[in-house]
């Protein structure tokens, strides 16, 4: 059969990187589809410091070039485009993509979550400058520096609280009078002093050319427009995994997110899920890195359960 392939690998990211290391240093024929969007989330990120391995820091855009050079290294197969179709109801699965169809005696998903954004142009334009969706990975560039929360769920009040540790200042931005997060987060950020709010109110624009310098801001309910000056503006309004290829095939939580039945296995054998697509919680490089890697093993641990030896020559 052509286009046949031990392992496909839909996403690339650091899940998807480290799983085709795993898996090709295994002797597996791996075949990774990178999206036309290659290398994930990492790719929209300045500074990474939280990395290990980069003790002087490493840029989002060059720890992926990495990455996929290490997978490279070991024989990995990489095609940048998008997954269009899928057929799982028998091995070997089925991938298509605009070059064709490819097949898989096994998958592993790792397409990844996106940040929800406001859908501003200077939001995006300035992604990386001052606009993050990520404290745990940015609050450290923003010390001493006044910014700003997105948000009234549980993610944008611990979001607010990280970034006091940095900031000298945090304002919480809401759109509606009441949060919703739960009351104990709330009464957290209520008895912070590093923390106030703003009601009632949406961002318009992100002010400034090469960094943030301000919000312009609207209110609701009384029309009235303002400008809030900060360095830093973190977007806390949701993550939405990018798994709508998998609906009704793959097992997944009322969000969207994939639940493994068995380590990383997903409800069909054979499948595997790992990374941000799979974690609603953390969210890291790293985490998906670790996910990455037990997919890996998981998948070839669950090969030889079937009596089925490595290499597609091997297919009966």
């Amino acid at each position: 059969m052509e286009n046949l392939y031990d392992v496909i690998i839909i996403g690339s990211g650091p899940a998807g990187y480290t799983a085709a290391i795993y898996a090709a240093r295994s002797s597996l024929t791996v075949l990774m589809f990178q999206g036309y969007q290659v290398g994930g989330q990492l790719m929209l990120t300045s500074d990474v410091e939280n990395y290990p391995g980069f003790e002087e820091g490493i840029l989002g855009p060059p720890m992926m070039e990495k990455f996929e050079a290490q997978a490279r290294r070991f024989g990995t197969e990489m095609i940048p485009e998008d997954v269009t179709a899928i057929d799982f109801s028998k091995r070997p699965f089925t991938v298509t993509t605009d070059s064709g169809d490819y097949y898989g005696r096994t998958i592993i998903i790792a397409t990844g979550a996106s940040a929800k954004w406001l859908g501003l142009p200077s939001e995006e334009r300035l992604q990386g400058r001052g606009v993050s969706a990520c404290a745990t990975c940015d609050g450290f560039f923003f010390k001493n520096k006044e910014v700003a929360v997105i948000g009234g769920g549980d993610t944008a009040l611990e979001e607010a609280t990280f970034l006091t540790r940095y900031a000298s200042h945090v304002t919480i931005i809401h759109r509606r009078d009441a949060l919703r997060a739960s009351k104990i987060m709330q009464e957290r950020a209520f008895n912070n002093p590093k923390i106030s709010f703003i009601w009632d109110t949406e961002i318009t624009e992100v002010l400034g050319e090469d960094a943030v310098m301000g919000l312009q801001l609207h209110n609701v309910k009384t029309g009235e427009e303002s400008v809030l000056s900060v360095q830093g503006v973190f977007l806390a309004i949701g993550h939405r995994p990018n798994t709508e290829l998998f609906k009704g095939v793959i097992e997944m939580d009322r969000v969207g997110y994939i639940v493994p039945v068995e380590h990383t296995m997903t409800n069909i054998p054979g499948i595997f899920a790992a990374g941000d697509v799979t974690d609603h919680r953390y969210r890291q490089a790293v985490t998906a890195a670790g996910d990455g890697c037990r997919a890996a093993i998981d998948l070839e641990r669950w090969l030889e359960s079937l009596g089925e030896d490595v290499g597609v020559e091997n297919w009966n």
